[in-house]
């Protein structure tokens, strides 16, 4: 390890993140099912393609705040520059109230013209959320700086529960004068509309709580800031500068990387205007990819994102002090955690497509379990960029994740435009979905090739990718078998009981996967006892492993 003796806590800190990241996720999975049996296919159609044009704002404005601010702070304080640290907290807070005002202005009035008639309303309930964000990103970036990703994931788990409780009442409440009645767009779009509320009661509650945690740490924040003995002081202006040119690179990075699938929507509204298909069926094609696909792929990528929020303070701290060897290390970690669990989540989700599917969106297409199927390995792709991406930042390479976006970018939007301009409308949501493999294949060749670059780091192949797809391998045939033989039994038993025999199924199939695969991974040598010792809880851990002759 790096530190002599001394535990490293970046996987602490990563695994703190991704518990909440993935709880968020699986909170918002949840509350998707309750909701699209209020506003149905159609309804989340036109929530995905508001949703969408909201996110790429948010992109460009605020979202990316936290990576940088992280990355900025995080410098400082590894000199105990904290006078200069506390500088650069402000000039962030001045920066998003100008950004994110005029973008929330923007979007609000815009909306017309950036979104389908039956989305407008839904956007501009989105727009004052821009702004709330920006001041939520910033206090998470503060945080996260001073290595302590507690605020962070409690705040998001927070925003999560809040969404989902607005998100669903209001979608109600929406829909109420219009139910019963001749014209069942009215349900979907005003549907729609509640659901976006949603977004902004949980951005809100999320504000209020880290600000609650801010002010109790004040106090400490303003001592070390007085007891700074450091004659370096940064000017405000050089500090802005140092904002500009950190947040701009990062904020490209992140928007061209995450706004394929916004693009993705309006090249889809556009094909799909000239084929012979009704605009009810064509959001519920787009609202099966957006909002049920999009939404199980990147339930595990949580976690990569996670993995990529907390290496960036500590690798970016120690590169600036030319600890190599320190960096080396988090980046190994990251990357064989990030592979541990993406290879079984992407086969998982491929041979129990058509079970989740049914089981969270009951009565939706078949067509949904197949694309869950042909683009899960999307998940391993994305997951590894993601990690990739944030090394790049972190080391002030910022440029490359930028360029390798962009690149990926172009030939994904080649694929898709050729693609769903020539294929018949039924068959479009297939373009979209190999679309997305094609798209985060080409970022991770990219950012990988950056990484071996600037840091000489080759991936062990056989401990990352190897042993992971041999244990996923077994995990999934015994998944599979396990779920039918399971469903057969219960189908038996309760013939006219379809909807309970394949939840059973399915709970029963993943909880024995998931045990074959941490006894296979730990048999072949995939995680360590020391890799068990980095994690939360990691002596416990190591117990029960032990005990259940995990480990020898």
């Amino acid at each position: 390890m790096a530190e002599n003796g001394k535990k490293d806590r970046f996987m602490v800190q990563a695994a703190i993140l991704a518990v909440a990241g993935f709880l968020s996720r699986i909170i918002g999975l949840l509350y998707a099912v309750p909701l699209y049996q209020i506003i149905g296919e159609e309804g989340n159609g036109y929530y995905a393609t508001a949703y969408d044009i909201y996110f790429m704002i948010l992109l460009i404005s605020t979202y990316s705040i936290p990576t940088a601010i992280s990355k900025v702070i995080s410098q400082r304080l590894a000199v105990d520059e904290y006078k200069n640290a506390n500088k650069l907290f402000k000039c962030s807070l001045i920066y998003v109230l100008i950004v994110g005002s005029f973008t929330a202005l923007i979007t609000f009035v815009l909306a017309p013209s950036l979104v389908v008639d039956q989305s407008v309303l839904c956007l501009r309930v989105m727009a004052p959320t821009i702004f709330f964000s920006g001041l939520l990103s910033v206090f998470r970036g503060y945080m996260q700086a001073h290595n302590t990703m507690v605020p962070t994931a409690v705040s998001q788990i927070i925003e999560q529960i809040m969404n989902a409780v607005v998100s669903v009442a209001a979608a109600y409440i929406f829909t109420m004068p219009f139910r019963g009645g001749v014209d069942e767009s009215k349900i979907a779009t005003h549907g729609a509309a509640g659901s976006a509320l949603g977004t902004f009661a949980g951005v809100i509650a999320g504000l209020v709580f880290i600000l609650f945690v801010y002010m109790r740490r004040r106090s400490d924040i303003i001592s070390k800031v007085k007891n700074d003995k450091n004659p370096h002081e940064e000017s405000y202006r050089d500090l802005f500068k140092v904002i500009f040119l950190m947040v701009t690179p990062v904020i490209l990075s992140t928007f061209i990387y995450n706004v394929s699938t916004t693009f993705d929507m309006k090249i889809y509204w556009s094909a799909i205007a000239h084929k012979n298909i009704s605009v009810r069926d064509a959001s519920k094609i787009y609202g099966i990819y957006s909002r049920q696909f999009l939404v199980l792929i990147n339930l595990p990528i949580a976690i990569a994102s996670a993995v990529s929020s907390a290496l960036i303070p500590g690798i970016s701290g120690a590169f600036s002090k030319g600890d190599l060897e320190d960096v080396h290390s988090r980046l190994n970690k990251s990357v064989k955690t990030t592979m541990l669990i993406m290879i079984p989540s992407a086969l998982g989700l491929a041979v129990l497509a058509d079970p989740i599917m049914q089981l969270l969106f009951s009565g939706t297409d078949e067509r949904a379990g197949y694309a869950l199927v042909g683009g899960c390995i999307s998940v391993v792709f994305y997951a590894l960029s993601t990690v990739t991406n944030g090394v790049l930042q972190a080391i002030g390479k910022v440029s490359d994740p930028v360029i390798n976006a962009a690149i990926a970018l172009v030939i994904h939007l080649v694929f898709v435009i050729i693609g769903l301009n020539l294929v018949p409308a039924p068959y479009c949501l297939a373009i979209l979905v190999i679309g997305s493999v094609v798209y985060s294949l080409f970022m991770v060749i990219l950012n990988s090739h950056s990484v071996k670059k600037h840091l000489g780091y080759k991936m062990d192949k056989d401990l990352v990718v190897y042993r992971p797809l041999i244990a996923s391998g077994v995990m999934a045939a015994v998944a599979y078998a396990l779920y039918k033989i399971v469903y057969h039994v219960c189908i038996i038993k309760m013939p006219q009981r379809t909807a309970i025999a394949n939840g059973a199924a399915l709970l029963v199939s993943i909880i024995v996967a998931m045990l074959v695969y941490a006894l296979l991974i730990l048999r072949i040598g995939g995680y360590t006892e020391e890799d068990l010792l980095d994690m939360p809880k990691g002596t416990l851990l190591v117990k029960i492993a032990k005990k259940l002759k995990f480990l020898k």
